[in-house]
């Protein structure tokens, strides 16, 4: 892990470094799939007081943001994003290396997660990182790739 890289669980202090990174993060996508992707619309206070929010930092700055959600026996990957600023640094690998941590100590047997049909560099990264896709549907107007790890 990068020397420099912090982990730690999100405060309601973040939430406004939070939302800026999200915003940050997503926006570029917006022309492509027409609208704004579901994570800038997300109530982050609300998220920050009932999913498992980490974030990663740089010294004080957000620059990393983790969201998970426990459905049973498995794991909801919520949200994975990383500053556009600090794309290529290996945050978005470390993220993904701490929800499946996460996730086996909760004692779950798998990770789930979705992402829209058009990020398809996103579709790569997790096929990359064991991901195997589950299924497509149309789901609160999008059209979404649902994708799970087993563990």
């Amino acid at each position: 892990m990068n020397p420099d890289l912090t982990l730690r669980r999100a405060e309601f202090a973040d939430i406004e470094a939070i939302k800026a990174l999200v915003q940050a993060a997503y926006s570029p996508y917006i022309a492509r799939i027409g609208k704004p992707p579901a994570p800038m619309l997300d109530d982050y206070r609300q998220v920050v007081a009932d999913a498992e929010v980490h974030v990663a930092l740089q010294g004080a700055q957000v620059v990393g943001v983790l969201v998970l959600e426990r459905e049973g026996d498995e794991m909801l990957l919520a949200n994975v994003a990383v500053s556009p600023a600090c794309k290529g640094r290996g945050i978005g690998k470390v993220l993904m290396q701490l929800c499946e941590t996460r996730s086996r100590q909760a004692g779950c047997n798998a990770v789930r997660l979705y992402t829209h049909e058009r990020m398809t560099e996103n579709i790569e990264i997790y096929r990359r990182l064991g991901y195997v896709e589950t299924h497509r549907a149309e789901e609160q107007g999008f059209a979404r790739v649902f994708m799970r790890k087993a563990l």
